[in-house]
């Protein structure tokens, strides 16, 4: 349940806390005072998207913090999944930034908003203007009536089968549009490998090649080159190497005076063996060079051949056309497989859709089960809240499998004796419609757990007796829920186990919002001046006292 309720910075309201009672807390306030802001707060808490237009004041943060006790609830398992530390008294905040940042916080461990829904989802179930919409829509329907019957794990099968399916007509339909694609390009997809295999490309041929031919097409001036260099350096007759070994023996005769001469005679002995290495190993780069003409001619077609083709494939390296042959070789294998591939597909197609329809047929019957025994009991709940003839039915309609089973499901509703009922986009009117939503609401907190449960006006269009009978209905559900009812009605207020006024005050700059709990003679007050207006007279007071006393 919510034990306590902080909004700081948001909207209308600088600081407000609160803390709910067991049983049935009522917000009362006039139109405007910020009642329904508070509901805006505690849907960021459930994980609602933040806007920094929400912020009173535009320069400090916002900061929504709710605390809950959790300890009669089987939450722990959700905690640890999501790496969340648990306590019995949970804490969860929204902070938003000027900047616009929001973050959220659960017992001080920063979270992401997926969790803080998954999370609230067991903790609160919030009733605004919306959701009395909804009632009306069929995805709505459908998830009430799985409430209902508690078809939670029949469906998770049911979504689990459905999204195998799913997955497989997608992967048919893509193979048959990809079957379709490869039949018209085969033939040329073909002439395109073989062009590639034919030429055996390896990878880094290219750059070996082109040096290759930088080679033979400078052949002759390479090996004129080397030939002079080596006659340059081992010629006998004033040749470098005869230079330099007449100096090295002249310097062996000198060099045990000194370390230093030594040292010289070392050195100029290993650069002369090194030199001699230089000079073997040019005459054995001239001997190896020779002009080849053919070979020029092959080696520059084979390139002119890889430049064909990459301008053809609009790419630059051998690596690359490879690829598009590997990638060829695929296509023409899946094209010898076709009929293979789009067999087993469609044979995974069709039995993936069996399964869904079987799953799909187990959650129907679950649904008309007990549909007949939910129109009843809401058609029981209508009769205490003055709809005598209430009849409430629930159609069917097989349809193709979507994620909610082969159902198409429509509730129609009429308050009237000898008026078929129809669907409640076209019959409900406002004030009849409050009370089949508050029938709904009734019936399915018997059906959960739920902690807390919070109702923005759903008394809109009700009045008089109808109102003292919903004021007794919340009641009774505040010995099993935690409620928080924001109305306007003084036959609901007078239910509450406590109540909280909302009101502004208008400073020179802004206003604001401010709640405060009320004492008894103050509740007495309230609810008197929701009978009579702010100056309420004695009997006014009286009619209070009398409200609260019943």
């Amino acid at each position: 349940m919510l034990a306590k309720l902080t909004i700081k910075n948001f909207v209308l309201i600088r600081d407000l806390q609160m803390s709910p009672a067991d049983g049935l807390t009522i917000i009362t306030g006039e139109t405007g005072a910020g009642k329904s802001i508070m509901l805006g707060a505690v849907g960021l808490l459930m994980g609602n998207r933040a806007d920094t237009k929400t912020l009173l004041n535009s320069e400090e943060k916002c900061v929504i913090e709710g605390v809950f006790d959790i300890k009669e609830y089987n939450l722990k398992s959700i905690f640890a999944e999501n790496d969340i530390d648990y306590d019995h008294q949970t804490i969860i905040r929204r902070e938003i930034l000027p900047s616009g940042k929001s973050r959220a916080f659960v017992n001080d461990t920063p979270a992401r908003l997926e969790f803080l829904r998954e999370l609230s989802a067991g903790l609160l179930d919030v009733h605004s203007q919306n959701e009395t919409f909804d009632l009306g829509q069929s995805f709505y329907q459908v998830k009430l009536l799985d409430a209902y019957a508690g078809n939670e794990a029949l469906k998770t099968s049911y979504r689990t089968a459905y999204t195998v399916y799913t997955k497989a007509e997608r992967e048919y339909r893509a193979l048959l549009e990809e079957a379709d694609s490869i039949r018209k390009d085969q033939d040329y997809n073909q002439f395109l490998f073989q062009e590639l295999e034919e030429l055996s490309l390896e990878e880094g041929e290219q750059e070996i090649l082109e040096e290759e031919l930088e080679i033979l097409e400078h052949a002759e001036e390479i090996k004129s080159t080397l030939s002079q260099s080596s006659e340059a350096l081992s010629n006998t007759e004033g040749g470098v190497l005869t230079v330099i070994a007449e100096v090295n023996s002249s310097l062996k005769k000198v060099s045990g005076f000194s370390s230093e001469l030594e040292e010289l005679s070392n050195r100029l002995n290993s650069n002369l063996i090194d030199l001699q290495d230089l000079v073997t190993e040019i005459e054995r780069e001239n001997d190896n060079l020779e002009f080849d003409p053919k070979r020029q001619e092959e080696v520059s077609g084979r390139l002119s051949e890889i430049f064909r083709l990459q301008q053809k494939h609009k790419v630059e390296s051998v690596k690359d056309l490879i690829a598009i042959m590997n990638e060829l070789s695929s296509k023409l294998h899946t094209a010898l497989n076709l009929e293979e591939d789009l067999e087993a597909a469609k044979k995974q197609v069709e039995t993936s859709l069996k399964d869904t329809i079987a799953l799909g047929s187990q959650l129907s019957e679950s649904r008309r089960k007990v549909a007949g025994k939910l129109g009843k009991e809401i058609c029981q709940i209508l009769r205490e809240l003055s709809i005598p003839d209430a009849q409430f039915v629930v159609k069917f309609e097989e349809i193709p499998p979507n994620e909610n089973g082969i159902d198409q499901i429509e509730f129609s509703f009429s308050a009237n004796k000898g008026v078929a009922p129809e669907s409640l986009k076209k019959v409900a009117s406002g004030g009849e419609f409050s009370r089949l939503m508050f029938a709904v609401k009734y019936i399915m907190a018997g059906k959960t757990s739920l902690p807390t449960i919070i109702f923005d006006e759903i008394d809109n269009g009700i009045s008089g007796e109808v109102a003292r009978k919903l004021g007794h209905l919340m009641k009774d559900m505040g010995q099993r829920h935690q409620i928080v009812a924001i109305t306007h009605l003084p036959q609901i207020a007078a239910r509450g186990n406590q109540h909280y006024f909302v009101y502004k005050q208008t400073g020179k700059e802004v206003t604001t919002s401010f709640i405060r709990e009320l004492e008894p003679e103050e509740r007495i007050d309230e609810i008197a001046k929701m009978i009579a207006g702010n100056n309420p007279s004695d009997s006014a007071l009286e009619s209070a006292r009398e409200l609260v006393k019943e």
